[in-house]
């Protein structure tokens, strides 16, 4: 079981993901030494502070995963626009340009 800081050693990292990059779940959970646990580090995406750049986090497609019902689909992708992630037409960030190499 991972351990209770798990959730606030994902805010950290996350806290550190310059604007306009983007991270995966599967690269927090790795990064943290728990490659097995990107569901979980969707959990504490979801729980973040408000401190917390959350909406630079996507899923191993580049995509953005509809999951956050408060904070949104929309509001993810708007964000990111704004910091000039760009998607092509099936809604992908295409990993290779605007992943963050930490």
């Amino acid at each position: 079981m991972v351990e209770a800081g798990f959730f606030a050693q994902v805010h950290d990292l996350v806290r550190q993901v310059p604007t306009g990059r983007i991270v995966t779940y599967g690269q927090v959970a790795r990064a943290l030494g728990h490659p097995r646990q990107a569901r979980l580090v969707g959990w504490a995406v979801r729980a973040c502070p408000a401190d917390v750049p959350w909406h630079r986090v996507v899923n191993a497609r580049g995509m953005v995963s509809i999951g956050d019902l408060v904070r949104g689909f929309n509001a993810q992708r708007a964000l990111l626009e704004a910091e000039g992630v760009s998607f092509d037409s099936q809604g992908r960030i295409d990993l290779r340009v605007y992943a963050w190499r930490y």
